[in-house]
């Protein structure tokens, strides 16, 4: 079945060779890592050949916005009987790091254009201050709330989503937060984020489907690392394989020769390296050295692999990485440099999706139109980078492609899934 896309305007196209755009402009590599550093566990990685994960209910509230008040904004010209559809947008926009309060403003403006594409004219963006601290994030909910916000885009940081999540919670309001960390997520509070697990799992059971079934994994001792090693585990066992061997390495040595010598003595015949650049493309030749060479052991990655340096590396040739499909936020990047003159970071795409969700269901009843019912929606829904959707445990799900290295950039090696239907369902 076709999903309801929420950014028809930018289609996605299948040329090679996409831009790095993860870690691009904004410095978003420190960005990143700061938002992977909050995430401390990992829980299973949703994905086509799990079971959608559970949450319990969430909890009543205990002070429901279900009506008008006085204190709340309203569109400039809209008349007493109309209602706007109030959108809380929190960023942290006063970060003591230049590179995040810059990704913070790229953020709003893309959410902007995502009010101004939508064709709504009853969408009142509200943006405020995510803070530097949880008192200030608490204080800017409450503002957002007693504005009269019926849902809220943001924050970017694992901490500042834990702040307001009770607060939201207590009004009945759903939240779309940023942050990579799972164990923020529930009871509505909703990750728009690119999660690693949805990767691994997608590489893994791709391997497995071409016939690989003794996996070894190189990862990172990183917070990051410790995610990627959780999942691929879960996925291996999914997909009846067997872990020949796992090891981790510290990524600041800037080498892995040891590992990569333990990791050849298990005779794999795939092996996930869940690092990228430099360090990638140093990590390669010793597992060749050591007798894994990629034409008989095939190479895995994840998102950190998209980076057309790497295709620079003769033993990387062929590896195979999962990540949106290659140019797929060309028309996005062309219309947001045209509106505001600059190049998005890779991030933009998220307040733009999540706003141009927020218009697609915002017809019906006031207060109650954004319900868990409607987010979770498992069929889910079409963004710049993809189809996505939402989980009861508030952890998203992407549909990513299969790239493969090649000399010229990367190729796609299996697309993207248009849909989350199984095959032939």
């Amino acid at each position: 079945m076709n999903l309801p896309s929420i950014s028809n305007l930018f289609p996605s196209n299948s040329h090679t060779g996409r831009a790095f755009r993860a870690f691009r402009g904004f410095g978003l590599a420190v960005i990143m890592a700061g938002l992977l550093g909050a995430c401390q566990t990992a829980g299973p990685a949703p994905g086509h050949a799990a079971p959608a994960p559970q949450a319990t209910a969430r909890p009543e509230a205990a002070h429901p916005l279900i009506s008008e008040a006085p204190g709340f904004m309203r569109l400039p010209g809209m008349t007493a009987d109309k209602v706007p559809v109030r959108i809380g947008l929190m960023l942290p926009f006063s970060n003591g790091s230049s590179n995040t309060r810059a990704l913070a403003d790229a953020m709003l403006k893309a959410a902007e254009m995502g009010v101004s594409d939508s064709g709504k004219r009853d969408l009142l963006l509200m943006p405020v201050d995510e803070g530097s601290n949880p008192a200030e994030t608490a204080a800017a909910a409450r503002k957002l709330l007693d504005q009269g916000a019926e849902i809220i885009i943001g924050p970017l940081f694992a901490s500042a989503v834990s702040a307001v999540a009770p607060i939201a919670r207590d009004r009945g309001v759903p939240v779309l937060a940023f942050s990579t960390d799972r164990t923020v997520a529930g009871h509505g509070v909703y990750l728009l984020s690119f999660q690693p697990e949805d990767e691994v799992r997608a590489i893994v059971t791709y391997a497995a489907s071409q016939g690989h079934t003794r996996f070894a994994a190189l990862t990172p001792l990183t917070p990051y690392g410790d995610r990627v090693t959780a999942a691929f585990r879960t996925t291996v066992q999914d997909v009846k394989g067997t872990v020949s061997g796992i090891e981790r390495f510290d990524p600041s040595s800037g080498t892995a020769v040891a590992q990569s010598a333990a990791i050849a003595k298990g005779q794999p015949d795939s092996v996930l390296i869940a690092q990228g650049g430099a360090l990638l493309r140093g990590i390669a030749p010793t597992l060749v050295v050591n007798g894994l060479p990629p034409e008989t052991v095939k190479y895995l990655g994840t998102g950190v692999w998209d980076d057309p340096t790497i295709a620079q590396e003769p033993a990387l040739q062929g590896g195979w990485f999962a990540a949106p499909t290659p140019n797929a936020q060309d028309g996005f990047d062309a219309r947001f440099h045209a509106v505001f003159g600059t190049t998005p970071p890779q991030l933009a795409t998220l307040p733009y999706d999540a706003v141009s969700l927020v218009a697609l269901l915002s017809a019906g009843e006031p207060y109650h139109r954004f319900t868990d019912a409607a987010l979770t929606d498992p069929n889910g829904f079409a963004g710049v980078d993809g189809i996505f959707r939402f989980f009861p445990d508030g952890s998203d799900e992407r549909g990513l492609a299969i790239l493969r290295v090649a000399p010229d950039g990367f190729q796609i090696q299996q697309p993207a899934p248009a849909t989350f239907q199984p095959v032939g369902g």
